[in-house]
């Protein structure tokens, strides 16, 4: 409700559900072997992305070209790893004892907030998120931020975007080419409305082509030069 034109399709509900789900396939193997495959599961969007998970029923995985957008986006890699890595803590942790020296202390009275929350997190989890939200909404009505254009959003998401893959130089240009098409089509706020048409992105990647070609073009005229 709060964001009509952003889905959420797989935020961190989802990957807690998910992981902890996986994470059963790891509880009795042992905790190197497990934090071994922590790091691999973090750093694999590193060199294994792929277009081939670009398809929106595969961005759960998180290996896309290009993330897609979203208001809440905890994909499998490199989020699992994370996961992963607190089961092999806490094998370790079990293995030297430092668990049951932990059990032995006995904590003060200042911690009975914190307690009470562990053994309430969900009803915690609900009530913070609209008790967050409406304190923020409260302040922005005293003291409200600046307004940002969409064009200024949009070379910003595009340049963080682009230089993924390529230098700063040249998604300068091919952002500044890409928001010069869309709003001589009158299309930009087409591009917000997460339109999923095939033609759509047909000719968003008729723009990209062309956008690509020209701001090589530049770039090569320049080093010419």
């Amino acid at each position: 409700l709060a964001t009509p034109d952003s889905f959420i399709f797989f935020g961190i509900l989802h990957e807690i559900a998910l992981a902890s789900l996986l994470g059963l396939a790891f509880l009795r193997l042992p905790a190197l072997l497990t934090l071994v495959v922590a790091a691999f599961v973090i750093t694999a969007p590193l060199y294994l992305r792929s277009e081939i998970f670009d398809h929106p029923a595969l961005w759960w995985v998180g290996l896309s070209a290009t993330n897609p957008r979203s208001n809440d986006y905890v994909p499998l890699f490199p989020w699992f790893g994370a996961v992963l890595a607190g089961i092999a803590a806490a094998k370790l942790a079990f293995a030297s004892g430092m668990l049951t020296r932990l059990a032995g202390l006995t904590p003060g009275r200042w911690t009975n907030p914190l307690v009470f929350i562990g053994r309430h997190s969900l009803a915690f989890y609900l009530i913070h998120q609209p008790v967050l939200i409406g304190s923020v909404w409260l302040i922005s009505q005293v003291m409200p931020a600046a307004v940002e254009t969409r064009q200024v959003t949009f070379l910003k998401e595009c340049q963080a975007s682009c230089e993924q893959s390529r230098d700063t130089e040249f998604c300068s240009s091919y952002c500044v080419c890409m928001l010069d098409a869309l709003e001589g089509e009158a299309t930009l706020d087409r591009l917000y409305r997460n339109d999923q048409a095939a033609e759509w992105k047909a000719h968003l990647d008729d723009l990209a082509g062309a956008c690509t070609a020209k701001a090589d073009g530049t770039l090569m005229e320049g080093g010419a030069q």
